[in-house]
Parts: C-alpha cells; structure tokens; sequence
C-alpha cells in the first residue's frame, strides 16, 4: 500500500472516532474515556510515523520544505490539545467542546496534508510512495503494540 493512502486510511479510521465521541452525552464516562485514549493512541501513532518516515521523505522535495513545517506545526498544536483533553474529566462539557476543537484542527490538517502534502509526495513516484508505505505500516505495528497489532480472526469451527 502507498504511504497516502495508508496514511489516509488512519484519517479516515480517526474522522470515525471523532464521530464516535460526538454521540456520546457526558453520561457514558467509561465510553468518553476510551474514545478518547483511542484518539489520543491513534494520533500520536500517526503523528510519530509521519514525522520519523514520511515528512523526511517529502521534505527532500524542492519547495516542500514549508509545507512540512507547517505540518509539524500543526502536529504540536494537535499533541497540546490532546494533552489538555487527557487532564480533564470526560463527563463535562467541557471536554465535549475541547474534543470539537481537537476534531477540527485534525480536519484542518488532513485537508491541508491530503492536498498539498500528498501532491507533492507524488513526486516520490509510486515505487517509493510503496516502500514509504510498508516502512509506515511496519513502525505503525512496532509503536501500536502487539495487542494492536494483531488483526482479529473468527475462530474456525470444527470440521
């Protein structure tokens, strides 16, 4: 698989968490809280394989070099939000709120990373854009833990 599209596969998979969190009420604690150390885990795991393999890749490019910064950027701001979340208690509104504003820095970033970022890491071409992608997979399974790491299988039934 491409970088991009592994990558857009993890927007896609937090986009649905985001979603997730918004149809709680401050009622199911135990829910809120798991959504929301999903989001905080699933973050810093994209966050970490981005900033270690595919922004150095891209930033080699001739004039992406603000781009990629720019997208740093965003990932501190992104990695402050969640630090503030993670020390707030998950029942108020609060919380409710300051995920909102988590959720629309995080589509602000992926609309800006899926335009200009991924069209200029097309200039990789697609051989690269496929070793990036399984260098991305591989340290997303290495950070993400062997619990996590594992797909879930249906058991066989006996024959």
């Amino acid at each position: 698989m491409k970088a991009t599209e592994l990558l857009k596969k993890d927007h896609n998979a937090v986009k649905k968490l985001f979603t997730e969190f918004g149809k709680t009420t401050g009622r199911a604690v135990k829910k809120r809280q798991a959504l929301v150390d999903r989001l905080a885990q699933e973050l810093d795991v994209h966050a970490r394989i981005e900033e270690e393999i595919f922004y150095p890749a891209v930033r080699r490019l001739e004039g992406a070099g603000e781009v990629v910064q720019h997208a740093l950027q965003e990932h501190e701001e992104v990695k402050q939000m969640i630090a503030e979340i993670r020390a707030m208690a998950v029942a108020g509104s609060e919380v409710a709120d300051k995920v909102k504003a988590l959720r629309q820095a995080v589509q602000d970033h992926v609309s800006e990373e899926e335009g200009e970022l991924f069209e200029r890491a097309r200039q990789l071409g697609d051989e690269e854009l496929e070793r990036l992608g399984q260098q991305l997979d591989a340290r997303k399974q290495e950070l993400a833990g062997p619990e996590r790491g594992r797909t879930a299988r249906k058991p066989r039934k006996a024959a």
